[in-house]
C-alpha cells in the first residue's frame, strides 16, 4: 500500500505554528514515498468550529504551500457513516449504552481520585439493557485484559495496559460522535497509512487501535511529534510572541523562511541550517525528528528569513512588500519603482515590515530627523557643503545614479573635505537619518524635487541650531 499521511486541524481558531509544523511533516513523508497527503477539517465540535477558522487555516495552508491531495474533507459531513460504524459495534456487542447520570460519574471520579487511582468509567452499564430512547451515551467495550503496543516511528515502542483504559464515549447524549471514534472512521475509510501528530495525541492512540481492532482492521503506523516550548521552557503560547501562521505573515516573514524554520525545530541534517523546500523532501525522514520538545527561538527565524529575503527574485520580494507599504498608507506607484528599491533595500532588511518602515523615504517624507544623527551630522559645518550640493544638483540634468555621485565628489573636492563629511549630512538631509543604501542611488530614487526640499529642511535645521547656539 502506497503512504498516505493526513494533516486533521480543529477549526476552533488560527492555524498555530505547532500545527503547521505537523503538516509540514505530515506532507514531507507524503512527498518523500511518493504518497498522497489529506487533509481534512475535524470540525465536530460545534460550539467552537466557525466558518472563520476553517478559512483561517486554509488559507494558511494555501500561504506555506503545502498542497494536499485530496480534501478538504470535513467531519460534519459524515455523521452518518460514524452512525453505521456505532451502529456495527452495538451490533457486535462491542459497543453498550450508559445512561449514568452526571451525578453518579463525578461522585465514581472523586472516589477515585481521594484513593490517588487513575480516573476512569467501572463499566457500571455494560452488562445492562438500556432503550434506544432513553437518554444515554454509547461507550466502546474496551478489551479488560492485554496490552496495546505502539511501535511510535519517534518515540519507539509504548506499551498501554488495556485495564488502565476504560470504556470510552464514542456518541454522545446529543446524537453527536466524538474524537476517537470520528478519527478511526476516517483513517479507515481514507486509506490513512501514517498518522503524524502530536504527542499530546499519545493516550487516544491505544483506544483508537482497540476500536480499529475491534473492526478487524489493521492500524496505521503512528508518529507522536514533541510540543514546541516558548524560550522560557514552557508550552508555546502567546505571551511568547506570534503563534498563528498568518500572524507570520503579516509580520513580514517569508513562507519558505518559516517551513524551513519549523522543519528545523526538532528535526536536524547534520549541522545543515538552511533548506529548499526540495531539499526537504529529499532528506527529511519522520525516524529523525527527536524525542524531546524544542524551542522557538524568534531570532533563529528573523536569520532565517534575512537569508530568503536576500537571496529572492527583487520582483517576487516586491510584490510581497507592497501590502506593507499599504499599510503605511504608501501607495508605491506614488515613488520610485519598487523593485528597484527592493535591490537595494534586500541586504538591509530582517522582514518584509522592517523593508517597508526602512523604505518609506523613498515614498514620502520623513516625520522628523532622527535625533542622534542630525544632532551628529547636521551641524553648521554641515551648511556650506549642503548648500553647494543642494545648487549643483537643481541644476543637473541627468538624474541618474552615477552623475549625482560625481556631484557630492566635486563639491568635496572643491571643499577639500573627505566624500563622508558631504555624503552624511546630505544623507540624513534626504533620507532623515544616518542609514541608508549608497548616496547616489538614494538620491536617484528619492528624486529631484524631494532632495531638493529636504536639504532645504535640513539647511533651516541647522541654521536653527546655529541661532539657538549663538543666543
Amino acid at each position: 500500500m502506497s503512504t498516505k499521511t493526513r494533516f486533521a486541524p480543529s477549526p476552533t481558531g488560527y492555524l498555530h505554528v505547532g500545527g503547521a509544523r505537523t503538516a509540514l511533516f505530515s506532507w514531507l513523508h507524503a512527498r518523500k514515498h511518493g504518497g498522497k497527503y489529506v487533509l481534512r477539517i475535524e470540525d465536530t465540535d460545534l460550539e467552537r468550529s466557525t466558518t472563520e477558522s476553517i478559512n483561517a487555516i486554509l488559507e494558511a495552508m494555501t500561504w506555506l504551500g503545502l498542497d494536499y491531495d485530496e480534501g478538504p474533507f470535513y467531519q460534519t459531513r459524515r455523521f452518518d457513516r460514524y452512525n453505521e460504524i456505532i451502529d456495527e459495534l452495538l451490533n457486535k456487542k462491542l459497543a453498550y449504552r450508559c445512561s449514568c447520570p452526571r451525578e453518579r460519574l463525578d461522585a465514581l471520579r472523586e472516589g477515585q481520585m481521594q484513593r490517588k487511582e487513575k480516573p476512569r468509567y467501572d463499566g457500571h452499564c455494560r452488562g445492562k439493557s438500556i432503550a434506544a430512547d432513553e437518554p444515554h451515551v454509547i461507550r466502546f467495550r474496551n478489551p479488560p485484559e492485554g496490552s496495546v503496543i505502539v511501535d511510535d516511528q519517534v518515540r519507539g515502542k509504548i506499551v498501554f495496559r488495556n485495564d488502565e483504559l476504560d470504556d470510552l464515549i464514542i456518541r454522545r447524549t446529543d446524537g453527536s460522535p466524538t474524537y476517537n471514534l470520528t478519527v478511526v472512521v476516517d483513517d479507515l475509510d481514507m486509506g490513512i497509512t501514517d498518522v503524524i501528530r502530536g504527542d499530546d495525541h499519545v493516550n487516544n492512540t491505544p483506544r483508537q487501535i482497540n476500536i480499529l481492532t475491534a473492526l478487524g482492521k489493521e492500524p496505521p503506523r503512528y508518529a507522536h511529534v514533541p510540543m514546541i516550548l516558548g524560550d522560557d521552557g514552557s508550552r508555546l503560547s502567546k505571551r511568547h510572541g506570534a503563534v498563528s501562521v498568518m500572524e507570520y505573515r503579516k509580520q513580514g516573514i517569508l513562507p519558505e523562511a518559516l517551513l524551513n524554520y519549523l522543519v528545523r525545530l526538532g528535526w536536524s541534517h547534520g549541522d545543515d541550517e538552511l533548506f529548499t523546500l526540495d531539499q526537504m523532501v529529499e532528506l527529511f525522514d519522520i525516524k529523525d525528528v527527536n524525542k524531546a520538545a524544542s524551542a522557538f527561538n524568534t531570532e533563529k527565524l528573523l536569520w532565517i528569513n534575512q537569508h530568503y529575503i536576500k537571496s529572492a527574485d527583487p520582483v517576487r520580494i516586491a510584490r510581497l512588500l507592497s501590502p506593507h507599504l499599504g499599510d503605511l498608507d504608501i501607495d508605491p506607484v506614488s515613488g520610485p519603482d519598487i523593485v528597484e528599491v527592493v535591490r537595494q533595500q534586500q541586504e538591509r532588511a530582517r522582514t518584509l515590515v522592517e523593508m517597508a518602515e526602512i523604505s518609506a523615504f523613498f515614498y514620502r517624507d520623513y516625520e522628523d530627523f532622527d535625533e542622534k544623527a542630525a544632532k551628529k551630522h547636521l551641524k553648521a559645518a554641515a551648511r556650506e557643503p549642503l548648500q553647494q550640493v543642494k545648487e549643483r544638483l537643481a541644476a543637473q540634468e541627468d538624474w541618474e545614479a552615477e552623475k549625482l555621485h560625481q556631484v557630492v565628489i566635486d563639491v568635496a573636492e572643491s571643499l577639500d573635505l573627505k566624500m563622508g563629511k558631504v555624503a552624511q549630512p546630505l544623507r540624513v538631509a534626504v533620507v532623515g537619518r544616518a542609514a541608508s543604501p549608497g548616496i547616489d542611488v538614494t538620491l536617484e530614487l528619492v528624486g529631484r524635487e524631494a532632495c531638493l526640499r529636504r536639504i532645504d529642511r535640513a539647511l533651516q535645521y541647522i541654521n536653527k541650531r546655529v541661532e539657538e547656539s549663538a543666543a
